[in-house]
């Protein structure tokens, strides 16, 4: 694919290290493409990654998975998004393994990661681990992701009830990361409806998006401090993107800011920008605060 500077979506991205002290180890990545000089189909790639481990192993893993993940997607042709999308989370995955092998402070690190991949219209998403990805329809906010974690799964075997879910101790126990042994299996449920199936799921990849939809991906830094309704409103009631994003970091910050907050904000141009065939504008963020 070929890298592009103006993209068809409005773009706005943040990473904060917190209010504790904490080394900053969530990265981040947005890029445009158009497919190729004769295909000149539009495309925007987003990934979000959380690092795990100590002596700062888990910054260097999140970077890991973001650089590798970040570089497929850009040396691919684009056409079948879901295995371009498991190929370079497999590869990452692997570097942060054989990165980490011998190394005594960086033993055990490991990533989450959560990707978007908007061509023209149409969603496709991949994630492992917890770091999540939100679609933001009119007045309404939908988790498209399924956490992860050992509380998720509680919760599904009906152990601990919805509201025991964000207090308990096992909360940040995750079941799937980047840098194992073996190759995580990577996660292509797009919910759209609570009560669909795993397999219906899977197969609203392609979600066509409506002007104005926001897409929303962030680590738990956020979304362990603030609501998913506190998000809609953040959202909804600020048109312009990094105000949304600087808001919702104060708000993780004014309530502990016990970890690093990384946000990431995609919006399909309002219905009066496509008739005016207005390009997005892109901020290039890539880093960390």
């Amino acid at each position: 694919m070929i890298r592009s500077s103006r993209p068809h979506l409005h773009v706005a991205a943040r990473s904060h290290p917190g209010m504790i002290g904490k080394n900053n180890e969530d990265r981040f990545s947005v890029s445009a493409f158009q497919f190729s000089k004769e295909d000149q189909r539009s495309s925007v790639f987003a990934v979000v990654a959380d690092g795990i481990g100590g002596h700062r192993a888990g910054e260097v893993a999140a970077e890991l998975a973001v650089s590798y993940i970040n570089k497929r997607i850009a040396e691919s042709n684009g056409k079948k998004p879901l295995g371009i999308l498991e190929e370079a989370i497999h590869d990452a995955s692997q570097e942060i393994s054989s990165q980490s092998a011998g190394k005594e402070d960086e033993e055990g690190m490991g990533s989450t990661c959560a990707c978007v991949w908007v061509i023209e219209n149409r969603l496709f998403t991949a994630y492992v681990g917890d770091s999540r990805i939100y679609l933001i329809r009119q007045n309404h906010i939908q988790r498209l992701t399924i956490d992860h974690t050992w509380v998720q799964e509680a919760f599904e075997k009906g152990i601990i009830t919805a509201e025991q879910m964000h207090d308990h101790p096992n909360v940040h126990v995750i079941r799937r990361h980047l840098g194992g042994v073996k190759l995580p299996d990577v996660d292509f449920r797009l919910r759209i409806e609570d009560s669909e199936t795993d397999q219906e799921s899977v197969e609203n990849q392609g979600f066509k998006l409506e002007p104005s939809d926001v897409i929303l991906l962030c680590t738990d830094g956020l979304t362990d401090l603030i609501w998913d309704d506190e998000i809609l409103q953040v959202v909804r009631s600020n048109r312009d993107l990094k105000t949304a994003v600087d808001r919702l970091v104060t708000m993780a910050n004014e309530r502990g800011g016990h970890d690093n907050i990384t946000i990431v904000l995609l919006a399909m141009p309002r219905q009066e920008e496509m008739t005016k065939k207005t390009p997005g504008i892109i901020e290039w963020l890539l880093g960390e605060e």
